[in-house]
């Protein structure tokens, strides 16, 4: 991994430098563009005699090339914000990169890396909305999320699909993102946003993921339930009908019957038992010709804010998630990482750290 590591950071470190492979050859003195090639794709090993060189000619720390618990390079960030500045978003991913990086590096050192199960929903920009809908119902049927989808995604997500979910404190207007590394996929959600936007960021994220290859999505986009370019309103699409099922919304009876008042009562009390908000739910039956799309403007939207209730007091969930403290736990234990540095990583005091272990249910290590 040491090799490829240092290659994808040499190759960033060019980029960003506007150099070209022929450019970094010449300041390596190499004969070719072809050393380089290789070097930045892990075939060729660097020495130690070129890493110092590499130290000195384009200015950046040993610790750049060699810290694995840094990403560099290595991993591809799509962000759902809104009103964040690109400074400040950059930012936040260098240090989010640090968690998904210590991870990444710890986990098959303690036998915790899951197994890569790269699924493909077969989608590409050219399918259509309804496309998108089937595949996010028959998401939930194969896995049998129930009648609260959302109760049990991030759970099937980790357990299923090897997918890594974090529960993270991110700057006002940061919803979450999906990153993607060549070994590991990560989702990370705001757990400070109401629940059912953490859902459905969370069942977003997850189109992005399962198809990546197919339609990589933007380094960052506007965190909307409707509207986008048309990778992003398929995932909204596919995130609608996995959160909110056909079969389940038809047990709730005639929606377009009801008069406007006992719509959005029903809107709000359907959308809390679903773990969504009524917004989406709004939308949803829209899609589903439940309602016309007339009507659905229509309605008073600061009704169905927060679901019509006050959220001052909504619990929030705890940081990270059980088997990421699991990995850092064994980490400690093993001796692959001080306790100190285990904090640092996560930016958390020691004592803070072993509050996180507790309120997860994991067993703190044994010098804590």
């Amino acid at each position: 991994m040491a090799t490829q590591l240092i290659g994808a950071r040499i190759k960033a470190l060019r980029e960003e430098r506007k150099l070209s492979q022929d450019d970094l050859a010449q300041l390596f003195g190499f004969k070719d563009r072809q050393t380089v090639s290789a070097i930045e794709t892990g075939e060729r090993r660097v020495t130690a005699d070129e890493l110092m060189l590499a130290v000195e000619k384009l200015g950046a720390t040993l610790e750049y090339f060699t810290d694995p618990f840094m990403l560099v390079g290595e991993g591809r960030f799509s962000w759902r914000q809104t009103n964040v500045s690109a400074g400040v978003l950059n930012g936040y991913e260098r240090n989010a990169g640090r968690w998904i990086a210590a991870f990444r590096a710890i986990a098959p050192q303690v036998g915790r890396a899951a197994p890569l199960l790269r699924r493909s929903l077969g989608l590409t920009k050219r399918s259509s909305f309804e496309d998108a809908m089937e595949a996010g119902e028959r998401f939930v049927a194969e896995f049998e999320l129930g009648d609260v989808p959302a109760a049990r995604l991030a759970e099937v997500m980790e357990r299923e699909l090897g997918i890594l979910v974090l529960m993270v404190d991110a700057f006002e207007g940061i919803s979450g993102a999906a990153c993607r590394l060549p070994e590991l996929d990560v989702v990370l959600i705001n757990r400070k946003e109401v629940v059912g936007r953490r859902h459905f960021d969370l069942a977003h994220e997850l189109f992005h993921i399962l198809t990546w290859d197919a339609m990589p999505p933007e380094h960052s986009e506007e965190a909307k339930e409707t509207g986008g370019n048309r990778v992003e309103q398929l995932a909204n699409n596919f995130a609608s009908a996995v959160l909110m099922p056909q079969a389940v919304l038809g047990r709730f009876g005639d929606w377009a019957s009801l008069e406007d008042g006992e719509l959005i009562s029903q809107l709000n009390a359907t959308a809390e038992e679903l773990q969504v908000t009524a917004s989406a739910l709004k939308w949803r039956l829209v899609a589903l010709s439940e309602l016309k799309p007339a009507r659905a403007k229509a309605l008073n939207d600061a009704a169905l804010r927060n679901n019509g209730r006050d959220v001052g007091d909504a619990e929030v969930p705890v940081l990270f998630s059980k088997p990421f403290m699991e990995v850092i736990g064994l980490a400690v234990d093993e001796g692959r990482v001080s306790t100190r540095r285990a904090a640092g990583l996560l930016d958390q005091t020691v004592e803070d750290l072993t509050d996180l272990f507790f309120a997860h249910g994991v067993e703190p290590p044994a010098e804590l």
